[in-house]
């Protein structure tokens, strides 16, 4: 019977213990993903969203290089990191990402992230911004 509530309580604790551990966020299996079907399109070398801010999302190096106004991910802190303030709206709106304009919601642009992918941006950004 002891060695029962043994095995019970260890298996309990390695359940606590699986719960705490945040799974860690790839750059190229989770977050480029969403900038590929939700941003790229705006920032790439050749679109509006570069030519305004020089920042293509195109792939890690770009990403980490920023904007002609300097960069835009701040490693393990969303929250003093541009492109996650503007993604989860925590910014002036007109600079809110997507645009959230008549014209671009004409265009079939504007569309808000997810939850879900602002979350993993977000969590990407607090686990270091790697290149994984």
């Amino acid at each position: 019977m002891a060695t029962a509530n043994f095995v019970k309580f260890g298996l309990f604790a390695l359940f606590l213990t699986l719960l705490g551990c945040e799974r860690q966020v790839s750059f190229a299996d989770d977050v480029q993903p969403i900038m590929l079907a939700s941003c790229v399109e705006c920032h790439n070398e050749s679109a509006e969203g570069y030519a305004a801010s020089g920042f293509s999302l195109s792939d890690y190096d770009s990403v980490m290089k920023g904007t002609k106004f300097g960069p835009v991910v701040v490693a393990n802190s969303s929250a003093s990191s541009t492109l996650y303030l503007v993604i989860a709206h925590k910014t002036a709106p007109e600079i809110h990402m997507p645009p959230h304009h008549e014209d671009a919601w004409a265009e079939g642009r504007g569309t808000p992230l997810t939850d879900k992918q602002i979350e993993t941006i977000g969590a990407w950004i607090d686990q270091g911004a790697l290149n994984n």
